[in-house]
């Protein structure tokens, strides 16, 4: 093993360490339209991850006013750290969009936090996988 790869194990392990919320990515089915009840419902969940991350917020600064509907709202952008190794299913791909749920956090006012996605970013000399999120409610 190199310098390098020492290193790098190191700096995963203690990155995995400081990983203390637990969260769910999952993309988010089309809805589907039920025509006894005429509710329209969401649709269904494919889960790709449950475990550890870091859910830090990047920027009160760098919310931005939106509107949605005949609400306005504030995108704050999170950032999501999961283990280096986490895996997607073979030909999985994740997209702009998915959400990622924080289940439990040492904050009690992030548990059930939905963020969606807007990228990713990969590296082979990276210590996390790193999510960019935003938060849209």
């Amino acid at each position: 093993m190199s310098a390098l790869d020492t290193t790098l194990a190191a700096g995963r392990a203690e990155a995995e360490a400081r990983m203390r919320d637990q969260v769910r990515l999952y993309r988010q089915g089309a809805d589907v339209f039920d025509r006894t009840t005429g509710q329209t419902l969401p649709g269904p969940q494919t889960v790709f991850y449950t475990g550890k991350a870091r859910v830090k917020g990047i920027a009160a600064s760098t919310g931005e006013d939106t509107e949605a509907g005949e609400r306005e709202v504030v995108l704050r952008e999170y950032e999501v750290g999961l283990p280096w190794a986490t895996a997607l299913p073979p030909g999985v791909r994740l997209l702009a969009g998915d959400r990622m749920e924080v289940v439990t956090s040492g904050d009690p006012r992030m548990a059930g936090l939905v963020l969606w996605v807007i990228g990713s970013v990969f590296g082979e000399q990276s210590t996390a996988w790193r999510i960019r999120t935003e938060d849209r409610s």
